[in-house]
């Protein structure tokens, strides 16, 4: 049975000499690619869920809506403010705070009139300097369009990533914190006791196997971030159940009982 190594901050299974290959001092080397993690994933998970919408702002709405929620509870919350309330900044403003309330708490018990505030917030800032309509901030530089969907509440430059990937703004790798998890694990980049210097890493780690698709570079990102929520998590990870778990560093290393059976 072979062992996963990092090398150059990219997972690599290591056997014994034997099976066809590259050998390098008596072992043989096989990259793992993030392609193939991608398949695997979703032959296990099915194919990553359409995005709720396209639009920024709604994409805005809807990392604020809930908070460590599980997707199917996140999708229903957004649903019921897309329904009851809409998802365009004036609908939002001229919205009760009670009624954004109620439907933030139907995402979660976890300060749901923070969230509702949020909501608002963000409605007035798009108002405010986008006339209403925040795809024009879209149209403008990468750096630019970050920075400017980064300084909405709770999205920061990660959820930005995700945000420009989604509307096919531009073509970037933007990872929630699971779906960083899952790639770190694996082998690509460092882990360290800094969340961005880690994000930093395995998005410098990655880089060059990306597809060039805004699509695609969303699709990659909601099957990482769904194994991270159902199988890969943070605490009592389910590698027993998980599907790549042959070409993951963690994996190989966990503790017997979570590693698969034979």
């Amino acid at each position: 049975m072979g062992e996963v190594r990092t090398s150059n901050d990219r997972p690599v299974l290591r056997f014994g000499v034997g099976i066809a290959g590259k050998i390098a001092n008596g072992w043989v080397l096989f990259v793992v690619t993030l392609a193939q993690v991608i398949r695997t994933l979703i032959r296990r998970h099915g194919a990553a869920l359409k995005p709720v919408s396209r639009d920024p702002f709604a994409l805005i709405l809807y990392e604020q809506v809930a908070y460590l929620a599980p997707e199917a509870r996140r999708r229903a919350a957004f649903r019921q403010l897309e329904r009851e309330v809409g998802v365009t900044a004036e609908a939002i403003v001229s919205a009760p705070r009670r009624k954004l309330e109620a439907i933030a708490r139907a995402g979660g018990a976890i300060a749901p009139e923070l969230r509702a505030t949020r909501m608002r917030t963000s409605a007035e800032m798009v108002i405010g300097t986008w006339d209403g309509d925040l795809r024009t901030a879209l149209a403008q530089p990468l750096p630019k369009a970050r920075a400017t969907l980064a300084a909405f509440p709770m999205i920061g430059k990660p959820g930005a990533d995700r945000i420009l990937a989604i509307t096919g703004a531009h073509a970037v790798f933007g990872l929630d914190s699971n779906a960083l998890r899952v790639l770190c694990r694996i082998g690509w980049g460092k882990e360290t006791t800094q969340y961005a210097a880690t994000y930093r890493s395995v998005q410098e780690a990655v880089t060059r196997e990306l597809p060039t698709k805004p699509a695609k570079l969303a699709e990659y990102s909601a099957v990482l971030q769904r194994h991270g929520q159902e199988l890969c998590r943070r605490t009592a990870p389910k590698c027993s159940e998980c599907a790549v778990v042959s070409l993951c560093r963690f994996g190989r290393s966990a503790a017997p009982a979570n590693r698969p059976r034979a």
